[in-house]
């Protein structure tokens, strides 16, 4: 397991709460000793003006699931997980129904973490892969 204080969907769905994944509708799933998975609608408020799935709006929710994911690896006393640098490759557009999101970690280091995040549509069709990496700093 690398969670130093194991996360409940309770928690993580109360975090969220007056934020952008909020806003963007994401809803945390699922939780297991390695992972965290959400889901997030497509919809106005996550759609292109063409009515497509904003590639944003993917960036958001990989964004999103490795931050939190990080900052349940540290002691949250003391350090605070930064994202760095993320990318992502859209493969597929998704235009209705809802993209779900896992991450899973490539390295737990010390002062740096680094996630994989794959998102699926609702027919588990591959929609986007991201790769995120995030500072662990001290907390001020």
């Amino acid at each position: 397991m690398i969670w130093s204080q194991k996360p409940n969907l309770e928690q993580l769905n109360k975090l969220s709460q007056n934020t952008l994944c909020e806003h963007l509708g994401m809803v945390f799933t699922d939780i297991g000793d390695d992972f965290i998975v959400a889901k997030m609608p497509v919809d106005q408020r996550t759609k292109q003006p063409l009515g497509l799935l904003h590639g944003g709006a993917s960036v958001a929710l990989a964004e999103s699931l490795g931050s939190i994911a990080s900052a349940f690896c540290v002691d949250a006393a003391k350090k605070m997980p930064v994202g760095v640098e993320i990318n992502a490759n859209h493969l597929k557009s998704a235009v209705s129904g809802f993209v779900i999101g896992k991450v899973t970690p490539q390295r737990l280091g010390k002062n740096i973490h680094v996630w994989n995040i794959e998102i699926h549509n609702d027919k588990t069709e591959l929609i986007c892969v991201s790769r995120l990496t995030v500072m662990i700093i001290d907390k001020k």
